[in-house]
């Protein structure tokens, strides 16, 4: 069985998606459709755009999702997916690639996505950092054991789980975790503490957005961040795809179940191969690979 995955924010660089567009008269269109919807020339970003531009979450996270997107659909019959998953925002990107939203509603979706938190990041001081070298359940005592908001947000793979959380409670649980044995534990470069408490006034908004998209049954299972199992129902998916900007991405987890259930290799469907390091993390014999555009 095929599992394909779909990256999230972090996979962009600039002059990614030429080839898409260079691909198909569809690809044309549909980065012609994401300059209408966004308001703004996300084409020309994308393919001249400084990394500073691609930084700006209103332009990373649409980014993303339209090299995912497009490269699914330009695949052909190389995309026959029995199972998908999506890193955090790639979650939105995946259900849009197994026909469970359509691609403008899933471009709205994104964007929603991204102001909000990006609203959510200046209305709070809030960081997130990697912790290297400790296990899970170490991670998340430590993590509770801080006065004050910080949490497991990122389980990416055994040895590797980001937190997220207040500026002044991630720095003092970066210095515990230190204490209790971690290899490193590094703030990252990030605007703000995604996949925490500290994102609820996002996901209200967002909350309204899924509530007035329309979803449909998949073409396959999903496995979900927050609940790492498959799922097909579409209010179970919109329920999940809800809870995600404040609950954690259980990709370790997520991966270990599609393993189970029968995943053989694995397909990146985006910029990068982030997620291949991660699942070769966690199980080094597994076959990964990168989503190819058909040559010409």
């Amino acid at each position: 069985m095929k599992a394909f995955v779909f990256p999230g924010q972090g996979a962009q660089f600039s002059g990614m998606g030429k080839d898409l567009y260079q691909s198909s008269d569809l690809a044309k269109q549909r980065f012609a459709q994401a300059n209408e919807i966004l308001g703004f020339d996300i084409q020309k970003i994308m393919f001249e755009g400084s990394d500073e531009e691609l930084k700006q979450t209103k332009v990373t996270q649409p980014a993303v999702f339209l090299h995912s997107v497009i490269l699914a659909s330009v695949m052909g019959d190389a995309f026959k997916p029995d199972m998908v998953a999506g890193h955090s925002l790639g979650e939105i990107s995946a259900l849009v690639a197994i026909k469970a939203v359509k691609f403008e509603a899933g471009l709205k979706l994104v964007s929603t996505r991204a102001m909000a938190m990006q609203a959510a990041c200046e209305a709070q001081p809030s960081t997130m950092a990697a912790v290297l070298g400790l296990e899970d359940e170490k991670v998340e005592q430590v993590c509770a054991s801080i006065d004050g908001i910080v949490v497991a947000a990122n389980y990416n793979c055994p040895g590797q789980l980001v937190i997220s959380g207040s500026v002044e409670a991630v720095e003092e649980a970066c210095a515990k975790m230190v204490e209790e044995g971690a290899r490193r534990a590094l703030k990252l470069p990030v605007g703000g503490a995604f996949h925490s408490p500290l994102m609820a006034p996002a996901q209200e908004e967002l909350s309204k957005a899924i509530e007035n998209t329309k979803f449909m049954k998949p073409i396959c299972p999903i496995y979900q961040n927050v609940v790492a199992k498959a799922v097909t129902d579409p209010e179970e998916i919109k329920s999940n795809l809800n809870a995600q900007l404040t609950g954690a991405v259980r990709w370790t987890q997520s991966v270990k179940a599609m393993m189970e259930d029968g995943a053989e290799s694995f397909v990146e469907v985006g910029p990068g191969k982030v997620l291949q390091g991660l699942v070769k993390k966690i199980d080094r014999n597994m076959q990964v690979s990168s989503g190819e555009v058909p040559a010409a």
